[in-house]
């Protein structure tokens, strides 16, 4: 296991973080391909996989970007391995949250075949940045679901978040129950790497606040106590990124990667309690809207939210012990 970035995953890093600096948007990150990086060549994308997912999420990340980076490369990524060449050259958002359940518990969203084709019966809830197209999965399989019918939702960042109303709603399917479970995995592996991010960006961020500010004419990074939280908060981001990484090299690998993402979900738990120290360490200025910080623990509370929380995941570490 090399976790090392190879010369192509090394330059979507810096396009990324190049693109990301200067605050790009979603249409810029669109005409560079950052945003079709999994679609498959034959489709129009760069056909790269898991592990580059993560490279430009976690750039993501880093910025506490309001980009539909996560739903736009985990939808293209499932559609790069179960759709057809029609089914991949479309943008899809992966909707697999229902009321109540974690994304690791099984779908009960109800799917009948009928006379004209397959329904869909049910709700998901979470679903980002939903335009058109919905992957959505249900008992018996993936399935893609056109301008599906909604009601808006509140997210901790502002960013666009919706719930998904199946009533017997007309659904194209894209692989049998057999690609839930990899669909999930996928999903999960991207939450977490651009959780990976916020919390690599909120710590040099914080880093760089304790080593120029001076309390009682000493600089904050001179503290014994100020030093033991900040590296509290650098230990949970080394845990979160070996996960992260092994999680998606496994998954690039074909290889089971099923508890190294429950150990990573958790993490990204650890994550939001990692952004409170940021915050203390930053004193008042860590709970102003116009300071950086608030976008990052936001946008940590915000993925945590879309795994469902530690106790889901810890549920599910114990299930496969």
């Amino acid at each position: 296991m090399d976790f090392n970035l190879d010369e192509t995953q090394q330059d979507l890093r810096r396009l990324a973080a190049e693109l990301l600096a200067k605050e790009a948007g979603e249409d810029r990150l669109r005409e560079a391909g950052l945003l079709s990086v999994c679609v498959p060549e034959e489709a129009g994308g760069a056909g790269l996989g898991p592990v580059e997912m993560a490279v430009v999420l976690r750039e993501v990340g880093a910025r506490a970007a309001a980009v539909p980076a996560l739903p736009a490369l985990a939808g293209s990524l499932a559609l790069s391995r179960y759709g057809t060449r029609h089914q991949q050259a479309r943008s899809a958002t992966v909707a697999l949250r229902e009321p109540g359940r974690a994304p690791a518990d099984p779908p009960v969203t109800a799917a009948d075949r009928t006379s004209e084709g397959w329904v869909l019966t049910g709700r998901k809830t979470g679903v980002p940045y939903l335009e058109a197209w919905a992957l959505v999965t249900a008992d018996e399989g993936v399935f893609l679901v056109d301008s599906p019918e909604t009601t808006p939702e509140f997210t901790s960042t502002g960013e666009p978040a919706a719930t998904i109303v199946l009533d017997r709603t007309p659904a194209e399917r894209v692989a049998g129950p057999e690609a839930v479970t990899e669909v999930r995995q996928l999903f999960t592996a991207a939450v977490a790497a651009q959780a990976s991010g916020v919390l690599a960006g909120a710590l040099e961020l914080t880093t760089e606040y304790i080593r120029t500010r001076k309390q009682f004419g000493r600089v904050l990074a001179e503290f014994q106590a100020v030093t033991m939280q900040i590296a509290d908060v650098y230990v949970a981001g080394r845990a979160l990124d070996v996960a992260v990484w092994s999680a998606a090299w496994r998954l690039g690998e074909g290889l089971p990667a099923e508890e190294d993402l429950a150990v990573a979900a958790f993490h990204v738990g650890e994550a939001v309690r990692a952004l409170y120290t940021c915050q203390h360490l930053h004193g008042g200025l860590g709970l102003d809207v116009t300071y950086p910080l608030h976008r990052y623990f936001a946008q940590a509370k915000h993925l945590a939210h879309l795994l469902g929380g530690q106790d889901a995941q810890l549920d599910l570490i114990g299930a496969l012990a």
